[in-house]
């Protein structure tokens, strides 16, 4: 930098935010300040000094994002780095600097997506602490520590997707991609605890594929599972959104109603059994379902589970392709 131009004043406040520099890394020095981390990522400390709005840092948290150090502006201040700050992450960040300049925070820490030079972003974990404070008590000078932690994000990433598929292994039933017995199970035992605690209508329907053992034996299993595959498509495509369909086991299928009485349950229970009854399966077979249909009165769930299945007995005792009890 060159101060020839200078004023008297600027040359003045020059060496000023040169001795609180040089005051600060001495200090560091002398009280073996804990910023030095063996973490992989460091990209070195930082120094922002408030009054004239300079930060001084190590020239790694620039290059790192593809600029080069002739690319560095002589005097580069706070906003050099938060314009370059990914818009979602940009407030939050602020927010960090200034609870911990207002005293609300012990030490300024983010975690935040900054701009590189080649348009993409990359993860940087930031820290930092005041350090010095001038006669009124107001920040003065803060010093901090910088890491590149993009390799780091992106295993998270991994991990969060390699878990959300595991979930839904756990959840989903593989053949007909319709939510599996456990999740069933779950979800009926959460919605009799809250039509219990709310006294709210709850009611189930348990469905069965009618004759589907000679669907298997006619065309064999693979178009047995395309039916499957198929039906449970149909009853995702028939229900209400608040509704919650599975598939209970082999060819039987059930929903839970929330929020439903009986009759509702059993005129939705209807219009599922038309949707499959005018469909055309593959090698155009025409399929038709049994249901029966049960609100719950107090009951436990395996009581409640019973009913029903009993209910749909009666549908395949009266013809099948019928829903008990019909409204």
């Amino acid at each position: 930098m060159k101060y020839i131009n200078f004023t008297r004043e600027q040359l003045l406040e020059r060496i000023e935010a040169v001795e609180l520099l040089n005051s600060e890394l001495l200090r560091e020095k002398e009280q073996e300040t804990k910023l030095e981390y063996a973490w992989s990522g460091n990209l070195g400390h930082w120094y922002w000094d408030i009054k004239t709005n300079t930060v001084t840092f190590n020239p790694l948290k620039v290059t790192n994002l593809g600029y080069d150090k002739s690319e560095i502006p002589e005097h580069v201040t706070y906003q050099f780095f938060t314009d370059k700050l990914h818009p979602e992450d940009f407030q939050k960040t602020m927010d960090a600097m200034l609870n911990h300049l207002h005293g609300k925070a012990n030490v300024y820490e983010a975690e935040y997506r900054i701009l590189a030079k080649d348009g993409k972003y990359r993860w940087y974990y930031d820290r930092g602490k005041i350090t010095q404070y001038d006669d009124s008590g107001k920040p003065k000078f803060l010093a901090g520590i910088v890491f590149d932690i993009s390799e780091k994000k992106e295993l998270e990433l991994e991990l969060q997707i390699k878990n959300e598929i595991l979930a839904e292994q756990a959840t989903i039933d593989v053949l007909t991609k319709i939510n599996n017995h456990r999740s069933l199970i779950d979800r009926l035992r959460s919605e009799i605890a809250d039509a219990s605690r709310m006294a709210k209508p709850l009611s189930i329907a348990i469905f069965d594929i009618d004759d589907f053992k000679k669907v298997n034996d006619c065309n064999g299993h693979i178009c047995g599972d395309q039916v499957l595959a198929d039906v449970a498509a149909l009853f995702k495509k028939t229900i209400r959104d608040t509704d919650f369909a599975g598939r209970y086991g082999g060819e039987e299928f059930m929903v839970i109603f929330t929020d439903t009485d009986l009759a509702k349950a059993a005129k939705i229970s209807d219009r599922i059994r038309q949707s499959v009854e005018g469909y055309f399966f593959v090698n155009d077979l025409k399929i038709t379902i049994s249901g029966g249909v049960e609100q719950y009165k107090g009951e436990d769930l395996t009581e409640l589970i019973h009913s029903a299945d009993m209910k749909l007995y009666e549908a395949k005792k009266k013809g099948k392709n019928k829903i008990e009890p019909i409204y």
